[in-house]
């Protein structure tokens, strides 16, 4: 039997093979030819191949079910169940100021461009040079996801000419572009969230709060005491310590869930207005980041990639959470999380051509080691592609 009570066991070209020669030699006799050059080993062959074309399908329509296991279409089907949908790709926006004759409209979708012609922006709305020929309007990537995160003063090229339009520039960084959300990033959000059904407790907060995209990192805590907590948590209260996300975001996610009489302790306030048109003040506190520096030294071989020293920073940063050489920013260790130098090193073998690893940690950037960084309850460690140094030894 294929299933049983330890799951779905999928038979393979060989075993199918196997099978229907021994049934053939059951039917046609012990002598029965059924090399690879007979008639009929040929045609058990044949049908062996796509028997097991047929008992892979199976085998993938039995790990769809669970979200452990689906991907792709069958992973998003199954993530609303876990009260999430897949965070899709995102455009970048920034600021861009435009130079040219004063008092002249330019018109929404102005197209520019980096000084290399291959990343392409268009302005957001109409704008209107003011009297010093001058003026700066919002632009937004023509193409989705990470690609849109470019440096600041280097968006100069005009793609559509304007006689009345001399230069351009990006004033700061574009932000916000990313890729669409990976099936490991989406099967590890919802199992957080999944722990948080329901209401009134703090992994129920903590889960409303991680549904948030734009939310990186969250925790809360609860003082059943009668004495403020080391955290300030005033007694029969909470306290969310919270990374990304707007105020407004935060405070409505800590309010759907919180229990009814029970004060959300925090340095920042928001008012929010429940269904009564009852102001209710919602406090929260803004996690601190603690920026992560490593040193790695790889001893590698001749499978090592061209472009292993950026895959060796992009697992870190993916593992730690920060941002990537492109300008993505992911989500990592949660609140409180300590850094462990074991795991690293175990995510840094995921590059092909690795031999060996050495990693030394920094909470400072001046003193390394090869100890695990410790990270406090309110804290969150962020890494970043800068403050990463690799170094290879063929």
């Amino acid at each position: 039997m294929a299933l049983d009570r330890n799951g779905y066991k999928r038979k393979n070209y060989d075993d199918l093979l196997t099978d229907m020669s021994a049934k053939a030699k059951e039917k046609f006799g012990e002598n029965a030819n059924i090399t690879e050059r007979s008639v009929l080993g040929i045609l058990l062959r044949i049908m062996a191949w796509f028997l097991s074309l047929a008992w892979q399908d199976n085998e993938n329509v039995y790990y769809s079910a669970y979200r452990k296991t689906a991907d792709g279409a069958q992973l998003d089907m199954l993530l609303p169940y876990a009260g999430i949908t897949r965070n899709l790709d995102q455009y970048a926006f920034g600021a861009l100021e435009i130079t040219g004759t004063p008092n002249h409209l330019v018109s929404a979708g102005f197209l520019v461009s980096k000084n290399n012609l291959d990343n392409f922006f268009e302005t957001t709305e109409d704008v209107v040079l003011g009297s010093n020929g001058k003026a700066i309007v919002e632009i937004k990537a023509v193409e989705l996801g990470s690609i849109g995160n470019v440096a600041a003063n280097t968006i100069t090229e005009i793609v559509n000419p304007d006689a009345d339009v001399t230069s351009v520039t990006n004033i700061s960084d574009t932000k916000g572009g990313r890729e669409k959300e990976t099936d490991l990033e989406a099967r590890e959000r919802a199992s957080i969230t999944v722990e948080g059904m329901g209401s009134a407790t703090t992994n129920a907060i903590r889960t409303n709060l991680l549904k948030i995209p734009s939310i990186r990192a969250a925790t809360v805590i609860e003082n059943f005491g009668d004495v403020p907590d080391a955290y300030g948590t005033p007694k029969r209260s909470i306290q969310a310590f919270v990374l990304g996300g707007t105020d407004e975001e935060v405070a409505i996610a800590v309010f759907e869930k919180k229990a009814g009489g029970i004060q959300p302790y925090g340095t920042t306030y928001v008012d929010v207005i429940d269904d009564s048109k009852n102001l209710q003040q919602i406090g929260f506190t803004r996690a601190i980041e603690v920026p992560i520096y490593i040193k790695v030294a790889l001893a590698t071989n001749n499978s090592f990639p061209s472009d292993g020293i950026e895959k060796t920073k992009s697992v870190l940063i993916k593992y730690i959470g920060g941002t990537d050489i492109d300008s993505s920013v992911y989500a990592g260790l949660n609140m409180g999380d300590d850094v462990i130098e074991s795991r690293l090193i175990a995510r840094t073998y995921q590059v092909t051509g690795i031999e060996d690893v050495t990693i030394q940690l920094s909470a400072d950037g001046t003193n390394y080691s090869e100890t695990n960084l410790i990270i406090g309850m309110q804290q969150v460690a962020q890494a970043d592609a800068a403050n990463i140094e690799v170094t290879v030894n063929v």
